[in-house]
C-alpha cells in the first residue's frame, strides 16, 4: 500500500513539473516567436535600424552646368523606450529651442512609436552635429543619421526648380515608401520628377552599447544594404540665359518665357519677382516661407510664367490673321479702311494709325482697324455659318489649336489654363442678343481674353514652325544626357494650313525693319516680332512683345510681358531682343550685352 502512495506521489509530482515545462516552453514560444515586441525590445537595446536616406538626383543645365546638388546635413532621431533623463539645457542651446518645445516632441515621437526612432530634430548643419556629437553619449534614446539638403551654386530659376518639404499624413498613405520625417518634391522639377529624383533608401543596423555608442556593425553588415541614388536630370534650361533674362526684369514685375521651336524645350522662364531658391532649405525654410507669402506686393512666390493670366494684346493680331487666311476671309493682299480705329455705336477703339493697309501692313504698323474689322468678318460669315454661335464656336476651336485656353499638361507643375470664353458663355451674358461687335475687342488680344506668358510663348513656336508644336517642358535627358525624354517629341498640329503662315511671318519681319519694333531690331539676325500694348484696368498698361529667330531656321522663340511697363515697343522688346541676341550670338557679344544690361540696371 505504501509503495503504491509513493508511485502516486511520483506521478502526481512529475505530472506537475512536465505541465510547469510545458507551460514554460508554451510563454517562451509565444514572447519569441509569436508575439514579436518582447523580442523587439530586447534587441532595440542593443542594435538600432538606422535608415540611410539617398542623395537626391543631381540637376544639370542643358549645357551640363550644375543647377541643384546635395549638401550633408543631419537629423536627430528619438527612440522613445530608450530614452533616460538628461540635462535639456546644451539641446536646447544646440537646436535653438525651448525646454517645452523639447518635451511636445518627446510626446509626439511617443505617440508615434515608443519603440521605433522617429525625427526629434531635421536639418542639423555640420556645425551643430559638431556640437551634438559630444552631447550624445548622455543623451540615451537619441542618435544621429546622415540627411541630404538640397543647395543651388546660382540661385537662378527658383519657380521652375521647386522645392522639397517635410511629407505629411497623407502623402505617407498614398505611398509607402514615405514615413514621417521624409522628404518629397513640393513643387517645380522636384515634384514633377519625384520618382526619378528620390532614389531608394538603405538600411544599417549597428550595435549599441549601454552609454548609447555605437560598436560596430551587426554581424558584419550582413543584413545592410546601400541606398540608390535618385536619378540625375538635364533640363532644357541654358542657365547663363536664365541669368541673363532675370537680370533684364530686376525692378519690374513679369514674366519672359523663350523655348527652342523644333522640340518644345524651354530655354529660359522667369517670373519676377523671385526668390533665392537657397532661402527654402534647411532649418530656416518654414519662416523664410511665410516671410515670402506674406509679401502680398511683390508675390515672388507667385509663378507669373505659368499661372499668371493676361490680355495678350496685339500680339494676338497673329492668331487673327491666320485664321482670317484660313477661313479665306481675308488674302494678304485685302486691304480694310482704318479712320484712326473702329467705330462701335458710340464706342471707338482707337489705333495710331490711318488709311488702308493690306495684312502685311498691319502687322506692320498694328493696325487696330484693320483686325477689328477683320474679327467682326470671321464671326460673321455667314457664307458658311448659320449664326454668330456657329462661327463664334469655329473661331474657338482655331484659337484653342494654336494651344489656348488649356493646360499643356508637361512637367510645368501650377499651370492655369487661361480664358476664351464659349458661345454659351456670351449667350448667358447678353441674354443671346450679341454679335461681332459686342466682342470685338477679342481681335486686338482685349475684352474678355487671357492668356499665361508661356501660352504665348508656345504659340510663337506654332508660328516658327509653320503649324506645329511640341509640348513645351524643361527636362530634356533622364539618367544621361544622351537618354533623351521621350514624354515629349509628338508633333501637336494646329487647325492652320503651312501656306498661311508665311504671309503672316513676313509681316513680322516689317514690324522689326520698318514698323512698331525697329528700334529693337538686331543686326545680322532677321527676326520676326510683334509689338503688344495690354490694356489693364487697374493701372499703366503692360508692355507685350513675342518674336522668334532666326526667320529661316528658328532657334528660339520668345515672350515678354512686363507689368504696368506701357508700350511694348519700349520695355518689353529690348527685353526679347536682347535676350534673343544674347542666345544666339557669340561669347564677346554676350559679354557686351552683359555689361551693357549692368549700365542699365544701375541708371533704373
Amino acid at each position: 500500500m505504501d509503495g503504491l502512495q509513493e508511485r502516486r506521489r511520483y506521478y502526481v509530482v512529475a505530472g506537475i513539473v512536465i505541465l510547469l515545462s510545458v507551460i514554460w516552453l508554451a510563454r517562451l514560444f509565444f514572447i519569441q516567436v509569436i508575439k514579436t515586441n518582447y523580442k523587439d525590445r530586447a534587441e532595440s537595446n542593443a542594435l538600432r535600424q538606422i535608415t540611410m536616406h539617398p542623395d537626391r538626383g543631381l540637376i544639370y543645365d542643358r549645357n551640363d552646368s550644375l543647377l541643384v546638388y546635395n549638401e550633408a546635413a543631419y537629423d536627430l532621431m528619438l527612440v522613445p523606450n530608450e530614452l533616460r533623463a538628461f540635462d535639456t539645457n546644451d539641446l536646447c542651446r544646440i537646436l535653438d529651442i525651448d525646454k517645452q518645445e523639447v518635451e511636445r516632441r518627446i510626446e509626439k515621437a511617443r505617440k508615434y512609436s515608443p519603440l521605433l526612432p522617429s525625427v526629434f530634430a531635421q536639418q542639423i548643419s555640420k556645425e551643430d552635429y559638431g556640437y551634438l556629437q559630444e552631447k550624445l553619449v548622455r543623451l540615451n534614446g537619441f542618435f544621429v543619421q546622415n540627411r541630404t539638403l538640397r543647395s543651388y551654386p546660382v540661385p537662378v530659376a527658383a519657380h521652375i526648380l521647386g522645392y522639397v518639404g517635410e511629407v505629411n499624413q497623407d502623402m505617407i498613405d498614398k505611398d509607402s515608401y514615405y514615413q514621417m520625417g521624409d522628404y518629397i518634391g513640393i513643387s517645380g522639377i522636384e515634384k514633377a520628377y519625384e520618382q526619378e529624383l528620390r532614389g531608394e533608401k538603405g538600411q544599417r543596423i549597428v550595435l549599441v552599447d549601454v552609454n548609447n555608442r555605437e560598436r560596430g556593425s551587426y554581424e558584419n553588415g550582413a543584413h545592410d544594404h546601400p541606398p540608390v541614388a535618385g536619378t540625375p536630370l538635364w533640363s532644357s534650361l541654358d542657365m547663363r540665359l536664365q541669368q541673363f533674362a532675370e537680370r533684364q526684369l530686376e525692378g519690374y514685375s513679369g514674366s519672359v518665357v523663350a523655348i527652342e521651336p523644333a522640340t518644345g524645350e524651354i530655354l529660359c522662364i522667369v517670373s519676377s519677382p523671385s526668390y533665392d531658391p537657397n532661402l527654402l532649405v534647411g532649418r530656416a525654410r518654414g519662416k523664410n516661407y511665410m516671410e515670402l507669402q506674406n509679401d502680398t506686393k511683390k508675390k515672388p512666390l507667385f509663378n507669373r510664367a505659368l499661372s499668371a493670366m493676361y490680355p495678350p494684346g496685339s500680339t494676338f493680331k497673329l492668331a487673327n490673321a491666320l485664321i482670317g487666311l484660313q477661313e479665306g476671309i481675308i488674302t494678304p493682299a485685302t486691304t480694310y479702311h482704318c479712320a484712326k480705329g473702329y467705330r462701335v455705336g458710340s464706342l471707338t477703339v482707337g489705333c495710331h494709325h490711318a488709311g488702308s493697309p493690306d495684312l502685311y501692313g498691319a502687322i506692320q504698323t498694328s493696325c487696330n482697324g484693320y483686325f477689328c474689322k477683320l474679327f467682326y468678318n470671321i464671326v460673321s460669315n455667314r457664307k458658311k455659318y448659320k449664326n454668330i454661335q456657329e462661327a463664334y464656336t469655329a473661331w474657338r476651336n482655331y484659337i484653342m489649336s494654336l494651344g489656348f485656353a488649356q493646360k499643356f499638361e508637361s512637367d510645368l507643375p501650377y499651370e492655369t489654363r487661361g480664358i476664351i470664353p464659349s458661345a454659351d458663355y456670351f449667350d448667358k451674358q447678353y441674354r443671346g442678343q450679341w454679335n461681332g461687335n459686342t466682342i470685338v475687342s477679342m481681335g486686338i488680344g482685349q475684352g474678355e481674353v487671357a492668356v499665361t506668358p508661356l501660352q504665348m510663348a508656345n504659340f510663337l513656336a506654332i508660328i516658327a514652325n509653320r503649324g506645329y508644336y511640341i509640348k513645351p517642358h524643361v527636362i530634356r535627358a533622364i539618367g544621361s544626357k544622351d537618354n533623351i525624354n521621350e514624354r515629349y517629341t509628338e508633333k501637336i498640329y494646329c487647325n492652320i494650313d503651312e501656306k498661311y503662315f508665311t504671309p503672316v511671318i513676313e509681316g513680322m519681319e516689317r514690324v522689326m525693319k520698318s514698323g512698331t519694333g525697329w528700334r529693337s531690331d538686331i543686326k545680322g539676325i532677321r527676326v520676326a516680332g510683334k509689338t503688344g500694348t495690354a490694356q489693364n484696368p487697374h493701372g499703366r498698361d503692360h508692355s507685350v512683345f513675342a518674336a522668334f529667330a532666326p526667320v529661316d531656321k528658328p532657334q528660339i522663340a520668345v515672350f515678354v510681358l512686363v507689368e504696368n511697363a506701357g508700350f511694348g515697343a519700349t520695355v518689353a522688346a529690348p527685353v526679347a531682343t536682347s535676350v534673343i541676341e544674347y542666345y544666339l550670338k557669340d561669347e564677346n557679344r554676350k559679354k557686351e550685352l552683359e555689361e551693357e544690361l549692368e549700365r542699365k540696371i544701375s541708371a533704373r
